[in-house]
C-alpha cells in the first residue's frame, strides 16, 4: 500500500444487520462457559519470574514483591486448584454443561488430576499461553517463542495440541502471531462483538471468537466490581435475558461467561453461578457449547468471504481507477480520501461514501461548483451525442431519459436552459427509482428555489448519486 495512514481498527463490524448465526436447532442464544485455569502458571520467582503475582485475587490492592514469594497470594491461587476447581467441576458436570478451559500450559503441567478430569468430561482445553503473565512489553520474537513452547507443552500434557488460543494479558502483536502460527481454529483475544468474525492477516483468514470481561467473575477481584454473589447472578441473568430477547426477535447472539477457579470457586459465589446455570437451562432454544463447537459451526455456516474490492487495502492507482468517477469527472475527491484515514469502517459502500463525501464537503465553494458543473444536463446534447460517462449513461437510461417523445425532449431542453441561466450549474437529481414524469415535476418545482437553497440541494443530490453508484459495486471487508 502506498499510503501509510490507514486506520487498522474496525469500528463497523457487522453494522446494523448482523448475520444470522443459524445456531444448531434454531437456538435463540449460544451460551459459552469458560473456565480459566491459571493456578500454577502465575508470576512467581519459583517459575523464573522476577516478582510475585499481583493480579486477580482476593487481595484486590496487592503489589508484586520483587525477588520474593508472596505466601498469601500463592495460597489463594492454590485454593483454586485444590478446592475451587473441584467444586466447579462437580457443578458443571452434574448439569451436563459443556466447558472450554483456557489452560495456561505451565499450570496444566502442574495439575495432572485436574487435566485428567477435564479430559474425562470432554471439556475443550484451549491454550491460555505458556505463563499467566503480562505480554504487553514482549517483542514478537520472544512472544512467538513463548507461543511455540506453550503449544508443545500443552500437547505433551494434554495429549493433543490446542485448537483455541487466548493470551488474556496480550500484546498488540498477539493476534498476528496466532494467525501466523496457522494451527488455531479461533483466537479469543478480543472483546469486540457478540458474534464470531473473521480477520485477514497476511495470507491467513483467522476466526476470532470474542470473549468477555463483564460477564466474568474477575469483577469480584477488581475495584467497582461484584461484592456479592447476587450481583453476579443478577448481571448474568440480565445479560442472558437481553440476548435471549434479541434472539427471539431474529438476531441471535453468543453469551460468554468467564470463570476462575479461585474466584467463583469460593462457596459464597458458587451458588450464584449454580442459580444462573439453572435459570439459563430452564429456557428452550438455548445452545450450551464449547468454543471449538462454535468455531466449527461458524466456519461451516459463515466461511471467510472475499470482496472484489476492499478500499482500505487498495493501492493508490487501483483506488483512483475504481472510485475516481464516483463524483462525476472529479477524481480529486477520491485522491483526497485516499490520502486520509481510511480503515475497515470505510470498506462498505456507506463507509466509503462517508469518506468521499467528507472531502467533497470540506472543499471550497468553487471546487464544489466545479463538481456540479461536471454533471451533464438531463437528456441534453451530451446524451444525444453519446458523450456521457458510463455511469451517467446507465442512470439516465434506467429512468427512460434515452427514450423521450418530442414533447418531453422539448420540455427538458427548455428547463435545462432556464435552470442553468438562473443558477449557473446544471439541474442534478438522483434519478434511480423515478419516472420521467416525476423528474419533470421535480425539475419544475426546484427551478423556483433561490440559488443558495438550490446549491445545497444539488450538492446533496451529488452525494446521493455517489452513494447509489457505490452500492452497485462489489465492496466489502477483506
Amino acid at each position: 500500500m502506498e499510503n501509510a495512514s490507514r486506520y487498522p481498527r474496525d469500528m463497523h463490524g457487522y453494522g446494523a444487520t448482523p448475520p444470522d448465526p443459524c445456531w444448531p436447532g434454531g437456538a435463540k442464544i449460544a451460551v459459552q462457559i469458560v473456565l480459566n485455569y491459571e493456578e500454577g502458571g502465575e508470576n512467581n520467582i519459583l517459575h523464573g519470574d522476577h516478582a510475585s503475582e499481583a493480579f486477580l485475587s482476593e487481595i484486590v490492592s496487592a503489589e508484586a514483591w520483587p525477588g520474593q514469594r508472596h505466601w498469601n497470594k500463592e495460597s489463594i491461587y492454590e485454593y483454586g486448584a485444590r478446592a475451587g476447581f473441584w467444586r466447579l467441576y462437580r457443578m458443571l458436570t452434574t448439569r451436563g454443561i459443556p466447558v472450554t478451559v483456557y489452560g495456561v500450559a505451565t499450570a496444566l503441567a502442574r495439575s495432572p488430576a485436574q487435566v485428567a478430569a477435564m479430559k474425562e468430561a470432554d471439556w475443550e482445553i484451549a491454550s491460555h499461553g505458556l505463563k499467566w503473565i503480562e505480554y504487553k512489553d514482549f517483542g514478537p520474537v520472544e512472544e512467538r517463542a513463548h507461543m511455540s513452547e506453550a503449544i508443545a507443552l500443552h500437547k505433551a500434557v494434554v495429549g493433543e495440541r490446542p485448537r483455541g488460543w487466548y493470551t488474556g494479558r496480550c500484546s498488540m502483536q498477539t493476534l498476528d502471531l496466532v494467525a501466523e502460527e496457522g494451527g488455531f481454529a479461533y483466537c479469543a483475544d478480543s472483546y469486540a462483538d457478540e458474534l464470531p468474525y473473521w480477520v485477514r492477516i497476511g495470507e491467513n483468514d483467522q476466526l476470532v471468537i470474542p470473549y468477555t470481561l463483564d460477564a466474568n467473575d474477575m469483577r469480584f477481584a477488581t475495584p467497582q466490581g461484584f461484592n456479592a454473589g447476587d450481583q453476579f447472578y443478577a448481571y448474568l441473568k440480565d445479560t442472558f435475558d437481553c440476548l435471549y430477547a434479541e434472539g427471539e426477535a431474529g438476531t441471535p447472539k453468543m453469551m460468554s461467561v468467564g470463570l476462575h477457579c479461585r474466584l467463583v470457586g469460593r462457596p459464597g459465589r458458587a451458588q450464584a453461578l449454580a442459580r444462573f446455570l439453572d435459570y439459563a437451562a430452564g429456557h428452550s432454544d438455548v445452545w450450551f457449547a464449547r468454543r471449538i463447537d462454535i468455531a466449527e459451526h461458524w466456519t461451516e455456516q459463515h466461511p471467510p468471504a472475499r470482496a472484489a474490492m476492499v478500499p482500505s487495502a487498495m493501492e493508490r492507482a487501483a483506488f483512483l481507477e475504481a472510485f475516481g468517477a464516483i463524483f462525476e469527472h472529479s477524481p480529486w475527491i477520491a485522491e483526497r480520501a485516499f490520502a486520509g484515514e481510511l480503515g475497515p469502517a470505510h470498506n462498505t459502500a456507506d463507509g466509503l461514501h462517508a469518506a468521499l463525501s467528507q472531502r467533497f464537503r470540506e472543499a471550497s465553494t468553487e471546487e464544489r461548483l466545479g463538481v456540479l458543473n461536471a454533471h451533464p444536463d438531463l437528456a441534453g446534447k451530451l446524451a444525444a451525442a453519446k458523450r456521457l460517462t458510463a455511469e451517467s449513461t446507465a442512470e439516465q437510461a434506467r429512468a427512460g431519459l434515452d427514450a423521450l417523445t418530442d414533447d418531453e425532449r422539448a420540455a427538458f431542453t427548455r428547463l435545462n436552459d432556464a435552470y442553468k441561466d438562473k443558477f449557473g450549474f446544471p439541474f442534478i437529481i438522483a434519478v434511480k427509482g423515478l419516472s420521467k414524469g416525476q423528474i419533470l415535476e421535480t425539475f419544475s418545482s426546484r427551478i423556483e428555489n433561490d440559488r443558495d437553497t438550490e446549491f445545497s440541494t444539488a450538492c446533496a443530490q451529488v452525494e446521493k448519486i455517489a452513494l447509489l453508484r457505490l452500492r452497485d459495486m462489489p465492496l466489502g471487508t477483506d
